[in-house]
């Protein structure tokens, strides 16, 4: 059976940007803070991370609603990311999926508030998530995802690794093999923590046992990586319109990146071998978890 991953890709953005929506009408939107949180948790975007939470609790349960608070609390931690690393004093972006960056919009401390609001309002879904959904998991189910997306996001995580990519050119001295070491743990990090927390996240809503998390944290590794590898060849390839950003920001701030380090080429065949452990991971489960092995598969062929 052919598994159409656009339309599934489209259903599912459709389901989170509901929930999104349902989430911020319970505050005025009159309010200056409000209006820009909304700005960037609801200006597009791929979903990717919110879908994967979804996709892996269908793999482990065939069904996905338990799951929906944390996939949506996760877009929220991800935007809040986003605002923050557009700010001046970090990666000091003019656009964020094709629209204003929200400090250009709203302002430095609007935009960083903003952010800081995304942050804790994430922790507060899952805690009662009663308040919007229907199906949510037990409350010790809700302490270890709040724990593990904490974590994920935090000082061990997501956090950590941006610091080490800001501090990426005291790197410059070492050997091509340290610096490739080094930024698979930067990126491991930055973009991999949240996006296997992404998969556990789900699996674990639906009450999947650990053997079958073991497998899926494997496979959202791999493509966590190989989400990054992909981003370095599109900021280089890439079309800006398609992007909804300016290409080419990565040679300009001299950052250090896969292509930069082993040329375009073997970040291809990287990326490649990534995405192909990554399903390996995931042979034995059965066809409830083709649309895992079809978003491994899109991550790198993507042209945004």
């Amino acid at each position: 059976m052919n598994f159409d991953l656009k339309t599934y890709l489209k259903e599912q953005q459709d389901v989170v940007n509901k929930h999104l929506d349902n989430i911020l009408l319970q505050f005025n939107n009159q309010n200056q803070l409000i209006q820009a949180m909304a700005h960037s948790l609801m200006a597009g975007g791929k979903r990717l991370r919110p879908i994967l939470t979804m996709a892996a609790a269908l793999a482990c349960k065939k069904e996905y609603s338990p799951a929906l608070p944390a996939a949506c609390a996760i877009e929220m931690i991800h935007t809040y990311s986003l605002i923050h690393d557009d700010l001046p004093a970090m990666d000091d972006d003019d656009l964020r999926r094709g629209l204003p960056t929200c400090h250009n919009k709203f302002g430095e401390s609007t935009a960083i508030l903003a952010g800081d609001a995304l942050l804790t309002h994430a922790f507060n879904i899952l805690a009662e998530p009663q308040i919007l959904f229907n199906k949510y998991p037990d409350i010790q189910k809700r302490l270890q995802l709040i724990a593990k997306i904490s974590k994920a996001a935090g000082i061990k995580g997501m956090v950590q690794g941006q610091i080490l990519d800001m501090q990426a050119d005291q790197g410059e001295n070492l050997s091509e093999h340290s610096k490739l070491k080094h930024l698979e743990k930067i990126h491991t990090l930055k973009t991999g923590k949240m996006i296997i927390v992404s998969v556990e996240a789900g699996a674990l809503s639906v009450g999947a046992d650990q053997k079958l998390i073991d497998k899926l944290n494997i496979y959202a590794g791999k493509i966590g990586l190989a989400f990054q590898v992909a981003d370095d060849i599109l900021n280089i390839e890439g079309d800006p319109v398609k992007m909804g950003k300016a290409a080419g920001s990565d040679i300009i701030n001299n950052k250090m990146t896969f292509p930069g380090i082993i040329g375009l080429d073997e970040s291809k065949k990287y990326a490649n071998n990534l995405i192909d452990d990554a399903i390996k991971a995931i042979s034995r489960f059965d066809e409830s978890a083709q649309p895992l092995r079809s978003i491994a598969r899109y991550i790198i062929n993507r042209d945004h």
